[in-house]
């Protein structure tokens, strides 16, 4: 009956109920849309704690500023990071659906904790006083108090991995790149699944910091609890119009495997015998070339890999067919573009600290208007809520036309212009950085703590070109990811894009570091050290970045021009 009436069965997918996904019943806009909608919510719900979070802990909790530093600086790199952990649950062992409300019910019950605690003046250290402090700073939160706020802390970095790794892929699964206009589809809901990103951003950095600064942190923490909790039934309400990719095994078991396989076979081989010619005779391959399990040929990229394939394997556990060796070799391939995305996002973070604080040192008026320099990070994201739509349906379009291919710009295209831009905002941060140290020696102020007679909107400069690099390379990577990836794979391969922005805090960190001891060794005053903004030589650093982003981006193309789309 489903078949005459146009409806077909969907393998590999399911509905809710765990029943076989009907094609023209399950996926398209309608379910993407919900996803859209549930990351808006997800991404305030994050953002509006991680992005003052360093205030809380300084002032309310009572860690040194240093402190407060490292340890946003771990749980943001942390919540990134656990999205490899998020997408290998959903391609392994779970649904993204599952994985999702699991996650989402994680992070609910870590700020339920902040909210408590930040409720309850008994949860939180006693106020600062002569008798609890030393050198300035009080005497810290107790054993008790503290692990009840990293208990939150991390609970709210494990539901936020778990939704980064299985929301962006359940929303891509949606469209079927099969049927007509489906890679243009699932394009332009990464396009906008980026817009919803800026969207909850935008409300986060805004409204929800402005009631944390002026009511009162536990209301800050009870707005995002609401969210995330109210996000919950919102993803549910779109159950009946999902498909949901059923799990596939564990992904990093069959890497394992191949990879052991090939190292056992040529290392101790059972008999003598030639990788091509057991490539060629094994069981898994017919004759017409192609596997049993789909039209998989042999590559010549990574031939090591080939040995993994044999008649007559070391153990009968390391009997591998030619198409896991050959999904093994298309994720080892995205590697290189993986890693040249870290650059960038080292960029991004150094950029949410020092602009931050170079801004606090100019005019930040607009009119009657005092912009708070923490605020600065609204400027990124406008841009990119104006840039996407205005790239999905204006640049895109005639990109298609001009080359006429169905993507138009390519995923490979999309990532080397945000690392163009990257490196252009590195520039720009490095000239306004001369421009605004000239103002302040100009007038007498380099020892002054009063505001620069230079408007801040030059720090805007930056971020604009940084908004631009984002709303490309993250966009680019997730579809990137998503499209190349092989089909049990899809979910780890996707969270690589988070992973990258993780990697990129640890890597800012470390530069910091290095410079400053590099510096200090050559006999000089350390680049980034002391209590003085304008006697840092951070125009200086951010040039050395340019260069950085510049070998980086060189090494990028290398790869780039290298590699073969698997679904071109």
């Amino acid at each position: 009956m489903e078949e005459a009436h146009g409806l077909g069965k969907w393998e590999g997918y399911v509905d809710w109920r765990n029943r076989t996904a009907i094609k023209g019943r399950h996926g398209g806009i309608l379910a993407a849309f919900f996803v859209l909608v549930v990351e808006i919510m997800e991404n305030l719900a994050f953002l509006a704690n991680a992005s003052n979070l360093v205030l809380y802990l300084s002032k309310y909790m009572h860690f040194s500023p240093s402190k407060s530093a490292i340890i946003v600086t771990n749980f943001m790199g942390t919540a990134f990071l656990l999205a490899l952990l998020g997408g290998f649950l959903s391609d392994a062992y779970f649904t993204t659906y599952q994985v999702f409300f699991l996650s989402a019910v994680i992070e609910f019950l870590g700020l339920l904790l902040l909210t408590i605690q930040a409720q309850i003046g008994s949860l939180q250290p006693p106020p600062c006083s002569p008798s609890n402090t030393t050198d300035g700073l009080c005497g810290g939160v107790t054993s008790g108090k503290a692990a009840m706020l990293f208990v939150g802390l991390y609970l709210i970095a494990l539901g936020v991995g778990g939704i980064k790794g299985s929301l962006p892929p359940h929303g891509a699964e949606q469209f079927d790149e099969s049927t007509k206009g489906g890679r243009k589809k699932r394009s332009t809901f990464f396009n906008y699944y980026v817009f919803c990103l800026s969207c909850g951003g935008l409300i986060a950095v805004t409204f929800v910091v402005w009631i944390e600064d002026n009511i009162g942190w536990q209301w800050g923490f009870g707005i995002a609890t609401l969210t995330i909790l109210l996000a919950i039934p919102v993803f549910l309400l779109g159950s009946a119009a999902y498909r949901i990719k059923v799990p596939a095994g564990s992904p990093l078991t069959v890497i394992f495997k191949v990879f052991t396989a090939a190292i056992c076979n040529k290392c101790f081989p059972k008999k003598p015998s030639n990788a091509v010619m057991n490539m060629e005779t094994s069981p898994h391959t017919e004759a017409s070339g192609t596997t049993q399990e789909g039209q998989t040929t042999e590559t010549p990229d990574l031939k090591f890999l080939n040995q993994a394939v044999t008649n007559n394997p070391v153990h009968q556990t390391l009997d591998c067919s030619r198409k896991q060796v050959e999904d093994v070799k298309i994720v080892i391939k995205t590697i290189p573009v993986f890693a040249s995305t870290i650059m960038l996002n080292c960029c991004l973070a150094q950029l949410s600290t020092f602009s931050v604080q170079q801004a606090a040192t100019m005019n930040t008026k607009l009119g009657s208007l005092t912009v708070p320099p923490a605020s600065l990070p609204v400027f990124p994201v406008i841009f990119i809520m104006v840039l996407a739509p205005l790239y999905n349906h204006i640049i895109l379009p005639l990109s298609r036309k001009l080359t006429n291919t169905e993507m138009g710009i390519t995923y490979l295209q999309r990532i080397g212009t945000g690392l163009i831009m990257s490196i252009v905002s590195m520039a720009v941060a490095a000239l306004v950085e001369t421009k605004r140290k000239k103002v302040a020696e100009k007038h007498g102020l380099l020892d002054s703590p009063e505001p620069l007679p230079i408007t801040f909107l030059w720090i805007a400069l930056q971020y604009l070109f940084l908004g631009s690099a984002d709303l490309f390379s993250l966009a680019g990577l997730l579809e990137f990811f998503f499209t190349e990836a092989p089909s049990s794979m899809k979910s780890l391969a996707t969270s690589f894009s988070w992973a990258s922005l993780a990697f990129g805090y640890y890597l800012s960190s470390v530069l910091v570091t290095v410079v400053n001891r590099i510096t200090r060794i050559s006999g000089h005053t350390p680049w980034l050290k002391g209590s003085n903004l304008n006697h840092y030589r951070l125009e200086w650093f951010y040039w050395l970045m340019c260069v950085l982003s510049g070998l980086n981006f060189l090494n990028y193309l290398f790869w780039a021009r290298r590699y073969k789309y698997q679904n071109p």
